[in-house]
């Protein structure tokens, strides 16, 4: 990920700010990095061709060619559209994570594990209010600033 080629300005926004942009839910996942409960989000049930963007600015971050039923919960992923998530180490429970967010506006959008499927074995479990689907035929959205 780190040696893709960015199509887009990353926007250092306040985190405050996208409370008028995003739900009280998404805010708290996106900007305090909380996380929404499994099986509450339609998108873990998503089939449809598509793809999914961040809830707050926009940026595509996964297809739906990616997406696969991990059991868990939570929409995930076996892999992102190169260069358009970030990852940091993550210490809050007992063991580190990987940590991933958004690329160009830093929303947290979950932790990514190796215990996904082929080729990757990456699972990136992701929450579902961080995202928002947009079916193949239909134009993604203008990313918000």
């Amino acid at each position: 990920m780190a040696d893709a080629v960015r199509d887009f300005n990353a926007v250092n926004k306040p985190k405050d700010a996208w409370k008028a942009v995003v739900s009280p839910e998404a805010f708290n996942v996106l900007f305090r990095e909380g996380t929404e409960r499994a099986w509450t989000s339609p998108l873990n049930d998503e089939k449809r061709p598509g793809t999914f963007v961040c809830a707050a600015c926009g940026l595509p971050l996964f297809t739906s060619a990616t997406k696969f039923d991990s059991g868990t919960g939570w929409p995930s992923f076996w892999d992102p559209i190169p260069g358009h998530l970030e990852t940091k180490r993550d210490f809050k429970l007992i063991w580190p994570r990987t940590e991933y967010h958004c690329a160009r506006c830093g929303g947290h959008q979950g932790h990514v594990f190796n215990d996904g499927p082929a080729p990757t074995g990456q699972r990136y479990c992701n929450n579902g209010v961080a995202l928002a689907f947009v079916p193949d035929g239909e134009p993604l959205p203008p990313l918000r600033s």
